[in-house]
């Protein structure tokens, strides 16, 4: 099987020193500095107490060859302040660690769910991996990907770190024991280095689908758990036990393949770390034998050895990590990488404001692949105050329609002029009513303080959901909407959130879908009773209409041909009127 191919570039850590370079800058970025600056006093501190231990350790060991008492007490007593002294400095400088990179994962996530949730980022993120499969769950590079980021990030910087000021600290201790085994030591870590890397490299592109794998995996099992009814009702479970056990049988697959590599890995690096513990012996027990050393430099040589080769031996002790890394670090920069091409992208439709009109000039729509048009060259100007229903056999030319009005379809060319902030607004067929309370479900974000408790009684009142303050315990007591309210229900919420907005454009998606006629009434009733504009998206042709497209609810028919045409129709004393 091939290696996924892992964008790691230039581009890619620039990305990583930016992000470095904005925590600085951060209100983070004190704490964040201190801490770091804390750590680095910390690592230094370690290493004297390993240089210091490793000195007392051969006194220590040389009083017991010498039969010394006296000095094997001092040495021992001097041996146990060593320790504690370690101990303190060890576990302050793990939990400074910690601290430090709790604060840079929730800074960073903070940063890019609030790039990630700009209009049209997310949107478009989704019809790149509709399209072309790029940027597979950028959900889970966010709440995963950068905890991985930041705690791996800084837990390698740590041991870079603390790796250079160990070879600085027992070079010289290595050296005058033996200039021989410190030339050992660097030739041992650089051969173990390059055949890790020769070993290992696999499980760089593994691990970067292993992500995906299991992500794709959950999705599929919360999937099962929202939509538990439906598929009970449908007896669709063979289907998704199915599609489950596959998604199962990819993750295991790949597992299998890291786990053979890491088998082959194992035996190199299990043999290469044995053999730390013999190789200072085999240089330096032949000097002890010949009377040029004392035995307690023994035990010094080896713990020596043991810290200047664990230093130069990162890539050995730690390429299964790295490799982790290194897939988290691409699959980071790519998503950066597609989320700043979302923001900057300016598509051929083009997208302006204006107050009181929505306006389409020589707008043409395609399908996303481009293959034909949907819409074809229109011109056509709604002021405030008309409504206009639009119908057609082609439910997608009216939902491109629908997107491009709102910014969000990018295949096609033209102008779109439109009331901005907030003052256009959509119901989409489906309703959406993510869980929060019933207030934060009503009120648009920003306008808690502005609407009183009367306004939202009274437009419950008006749309028959009275019953709704007490099913669910009033305004502010957070709810699963999908769970308790029905279909018809939530887009009722939907729309009376319409009416609290108060905008001067709405676009209504087949609303006859979810609303009875009824209600369908009720509501074109609030809407004209508001001087509220709506255009809406009927189901199909006349003579095929929904209760959403009568006549006596409009003043214009704008009629979508299924080759990319189009008609607009006035409605004069209910009848149609070519234009």
């Amino acid at each position: 099987m091939n290696e996924p191919k892992i964008p790691i570039d230039r581009r890619t850590w620039s990305h990583f020193v930016q992000e470095l370079k904005a925590l600085g800058i951060s209100p983070q970025g004190g704490k964040a500095k201190f801490l770091a600056a804390g750590l680095l006093g910390l690592l230094l501190a370690v290493s004297l107490l390993n240089v210091v231990n490793s000195y007392v350790g051969r006194d220590f060991m040389t009083a017991i060859e010498h039969h010394d008492m006296s000095g094997f007490i001092g040495q021992g007593l001097l041996y146990v302040l060593v320790f504690a002294g370690s101990t303190g400095v060890a576990v302050v400088y793990r939990y400074s660690e910690e601290r430090l990179g709790l604060i840079w994962r929730e800074w960073l996530t903070q940063r890019l769910i609030a790039r990630y949730i700009e209009t049209p980022v997310y949107h478009r993120l989704n019809d790149q991996l509709i399209e072309n499969g790029e940027i597979a769950n950028p959900d889970q590079r966010i709440a995963e990907d950068i905890r991985a980021f930041a705690v791996t990030t800084l837990s390698f910087t740590l041991m870079v770190l603390n790796g250079a000021i160990t070879v600085l600290a027992f070079a010289g201790v290595l050296w005058s024991i033996s200039p021989l085994l410190f030339t050992v030591a660097v030739a041992y870590a650089g051969i173990g280095s390059y055949l890790t890397i020769a070993l290992g490299r696999p499980l760089i592109g593994l691990n970067f689908s292993q992500f995906d794998k299991e992500a794709n995996f959950r999705s599929d099992l919360i999937h099962v758990r929202k939509h538990a009814e439906s598929i009970a009702l449908l007896s669709r479970e063979g289907r998704i036990k199915a599609r489950l056990l596959h998604r199962l049988d990819e993750l295991v697959g790949n597992f299998q393949r890291i786990i053979l590599v890491n088998r082959n890995l194992g035996f190199f690096t299990t043999g290469y770390n044995y053999l730390l513990q013999i190789i200072p012996a085999l240089v330096v027990a032949p000097m002890f034998i010949h009377n040029q050393v004392e035995f307690g430099v023994i035990t010094q040589s080896t713990l020596a050895f043991v810290q200047l080769l664990g230093a130069f031996s990162l890539i050995v002790t730690q390429f299964q990590s790295i490799s982790s890394f290194t897939a988290v670090i691409a699959r980071l920069g790519s998503l950066l990488d597609a989320i700043e091409q979302s923001r900057s992208a300016h598509g051929a439709i083009e997208i302006a404001e204006t107050p009181d009109t929505i306006r389409y000039q020589h707008l043409t729509l395609h399908s996303r692949t481009q293959a034909q048009p949907l819409l074809r060259g229109l011109d056509l100007e709604i002021p405030h105050g008309q409504r206009l229903l639009v119908l057609g056999p082609s439910h997608d030319a009216k939902v491109a329609l629908l997107r491009a009005t709102a910014g969000i379809w990018a295949w096609g060319e033209g102008r779109v002029q439109r009331p901005g902030n907030g003052q256009t607004l959509f119901l989409p067929e489906r309703p959406y009513m993510p869980p929060g309370t019933l207030r934060e479900a009503l009120l648009r974000t920003g306008k808690e303080a502005t609407v009183t408790d009367a306004q939202i009684l009274a437009i419950l009142g008006e749309f028959n959901l009275e019953s709704l303050l007490e099913r669910t315990g009033g305004l502010d007591i957070e709810q699963d909407w999908d769970e308790l309210l029905s279909l018809g229900e939530q887009q009722l919420l939907a729309a009376a959130r319409l009416i609290l907005a108060e905008p001067r454009f709405v676009f209504l998606d087949r609303i006859s879908t979810a609303l009875s006629p009824e209600d369908v009434a009720m509501l074109l009733g609030l809407l004209n009773g508001r001087n509220i504009s709506y255009i809406t998206l009927g189901h199909s042709r006349f003579g095929r209409r929904g209760a959403d497209d009568k006549l006596a609810d409009y003043d214009a028919v704008l009629e979508l041909a299924g080759d990319g045409g189009w008609r607009l129709k006035k409605i004069e004393a209910g009848r149609l009127v070519e234009e």
